[in-house]
């Protein structure tokens, strides 16, 4: 009997010693630096909204710390370091110096950097960072082969926040792709050299782009440059005004924002959560650090978004195509 009584306070006295350990789950938390704002209608608020979802997904918790300066950046994700944050996500290639810095001295915090170079990651001393890294080329063609459909002057507009490779090789593939659809429906289409506006909260210089580039015959837009964007949609959409038509449009992205402006006809589409949300998981299991975590139409990061009814039902069909042949991969081919 006292044998098995004392069994039995050992069992007790594990359960209790064990039970809480065992049911005592860690927080994980992760911390979003922008420079732009997260209530800006563009890039801001698609890469926060995806943070959010991400962690409602995984059971996260975060904070953020927006419309910050470019000096900001790096005392901004360390102030994050030292409060003991798991993951810091920084959605800009213009963060990679601040995140190297930060990875360095802090090699227990993984460091998620949306639109990262492929290289990136290598230069890592700990082996912390790992490069979310969308297609910006796919991003490009799916706007630029809309913009060759509907341009009635042959004349398209790009505008760019800062000059970035990644939006740089946006423009490229807008570029390419509406010249190469133009000229399978017989016309020629070309885009104004791009604007940079040094930032992507400067909305008065998106207004100032965009009525520019209007004088010169653009007639569809498309921009990587946030609350720029923002303000040369709110010039399109008055000069569509003053002349009694939507004739001039544009495309957003990287959220699907149609019915936000008057002018926009269709948005490109990127899933940042899933790239997150992988790295959430990578973090859980230990495993995170030192790759490349792309995004793509073929794996359906990247897609487009509603169509506008400004766009002709023939057009919409020609468009659909063109985006089969890109997830196909015969697009220009």
């Amino acid at each position: 009997m006292k044998k098995w009584l004392a069994s039995g306070l050992i069992c007790v006295m594990c359960a209790s010693l064990v039970t809480p350990a065992a049911a005592e789950a860690k927080d994980y938390k992760v911390a979003m630096i922008c420079d732009s704002s997260i209530n800006d209608g563009g890039w801001g608020a698609a890469c926060y909204n995806a943070m959010v979802d991400a962690c409602e997904k995984n059971g996260w918790t975060y904070e953020v710390s927006d419309s910050i300066g470019q000096n900001e950046y790096y005392d901004s994700i360390a102030a994050y370091c030292s409060l003991g944050y798991d993951m810091i996500y920084a959605p800009g290639n213009q963060y990679t110096d601040a995140v190297l810095q930060a990875a360095e001295e802090y090699p227990d915090i993984a460091f998620a950097l949306l639109n990262g170079g492929e290289g990136t990651p290598a230069q890592a001393v700990n082996g912390n960072v790992t490069s979310l890294l969308p297609n910006a080329t796919q991003i490009g063609w799916i706007a630029g082969a809309l913009a060759g459909l509907m341009t009635e002057s042959g004349t398209i507009a790009f505008i760019g926040g800062m000059e970035l490779d990644t939006t740089k090789a946006k423009y490229a593939g807008y570029s390419e792709a509406a010249a190469f659809v133009g000229e399978a429906e017989g016309k020629t289409v070309t885009c104004i050299d791009p604007p940079y506006a040094g930032s992507f909260d400067a909305s008065d210089k998106g207004i100032e782009f965009a009525k520019a580039l209007i004088d010169n015959g653009a007639d569809v837009f498309f921009g990587d440059a946030s609350a720029v964007d923002s303000g040369a949609r709110q010039a399109i959409d008055e000069a569509n005004k003053a002349a009694g038509e939507i004739r001039i449009f544009d495309i957003g992205q990287p959220a699907d924002i149609l019915g936000q402006n008057e002018c926009i006809i269709c948005s490109q589409v990127t899933d940042n959560s899933a790239m997150i949300s992988t790295s959430m998981q990578a973090v859980e299991n230990g495993t995170f650090g030192g790759e490349v975590i792309y995004g793509t139409l073929q794996n359906g990061a990247l897609s487009a978004g509603a169509l506008s009814d400004l766009v002709p039902e023939d057009v919409q069909a020609k468009y659909k195509e063109y985006l089969q042949q890109m997830i196909d991969d015969t697009f220009m081919k």
